[in-house]
């Protein structure tokens, strides 16, 4: 009777188990790309808390979770590509520029916001006073970033565009060392140069997003993996706000804690820290913005092929995760 009533046990939970909902199927590993910049503090947070195990684990899952780090958006793009990711971390605009390309991803979350932490710098000597100044100067922007579009925003609030200045295509780094040298006039970059060059007497700020643009970062996951992992993938999403809740509540330990993650002495990234709201939850303004985006970089050339944001944004995830 015992090996009966065992049998049936054994059957009924196989049943069970073979007719979960794809979204409930636990995943054996979850591969997570990040860069070591501090738009993405909360996961680093979680991930020193080890809050995202602990959320998954809630979800019923105890999967392996590999951590890969980025220098910039391109690199997961093409990481993604290769189908070696399932999170990733990166601006709304390489996101964009991914699924324009082809790459079967849906963003799931807000990685960070913050106006003031894009901007448009200028030498602390410079006898530019106002984005009108701008006429005819040399202006360095990494191409295709969200900090070349608030360029151009600030422009044509002036009745400018990128064809009345010399615009020039350098990396964040080139550009630090190229103003500080006095090789441009300007330049539209993004934290933590920002602060760090402040910090140094170095720069000054022309303007920044605010009633710009928001300045967004983005979660992103692969269709595949969060189709068939959708509650782990909320898991994530519920960890990484919690880590935003600490950042709020503890600033400066979240600086102390973090540092090393993203390269930056805790002084300096406790600066950095304020100017972000990390709440992941996705609003109609948010869409708007990642829609402004992305007809930017159609006009611009950038991309090619249209990217239908409101098939590409899925915000059900963080409601149905208690994220509002």
């Amino acid at each position: 009777m015992k090996t009966i009533y065992r049998t049936f046990l054994a059957t009924l939970a196989t049943a069970l188990l073979w007719n979960l909902p794809a979204g409930f199927a636990a995943a054996d590993e979850i591969r997570i790309a990040t860069q070591p910049i501090p738009h993405y503090a909360p996961i680093f947070v979680a991930k020193h808390k080890e809050w995202l195990e602990e959320e998954l684990a809630k979800a019923g899952a105890k999967p392996v979770i590999k951590w890969a780090s980025f220098s910039a958006g391109p690199p997961i793009n093409e990481s993604f590509a290769a189908g070696q990711q399932d999170i990733g971390f990166l601006g709304d605009t390489p996101a964009i520029i991914g699924r324009a390309a082809g790459i079967d991803t849906r963003i799931i979350g807000l990685a960070s916001n913050g106006p003031e932490s894009l901007a448009v710098i200028v030498p602390t000597k410079s006898n530019i006073k106002s984005p009108k100044d701008l006429r005819g100067k040399k202006a360095a922007v990494v191409k295709g970033s969200y900090a070349h579009h608030l360029l151009v925003l600030v422009l044509q609030k002036e009745g400018l565009t990128v064809n009345d200045i010399d615009l020039i295509n350098l990396s964040q780094a080139d550009i630090a060392t190229a103003i500080v040298n006095g090789n441009i006039d300007a330049a539209a970059v993004w934290e933590p140069i920002i602060t760090k060059l402040e910090s140094e007497g170095a720069v000054r700020v022309l303007t920044d997003g605010t009633g710009i643009k928001k300045g967004i970062l983005v979660i992103i996951a692969t269709n595949d993996f969060a189709g068939k992992h959708r509650e782990q993938t909320k898991a994530l999403l519920r960890a990484y706000q919690r880590g935003a809740q600490f950042i709020e509540s503890n600033p400066k330990e979240a600086a102390q804690l973090i540092a090393g993650d993203v390269n930056l002495p805790a002084d300096l990234l406790l600066k950095v820290l304020a100017k972000f709201d990390f709440h992941p939850a996705i609003h109609a303004d948010d869409i708007d913005e990642i829609k402004a985006s992305e007809a930017f970089m159609l006009s611009a050339g950038l991309i090619k092929t249209p990217v239908n944001i409101d098939a590409f944004v899925d915000v059900d995830l963080a409601r149905e995760s208690g994220i509002k």
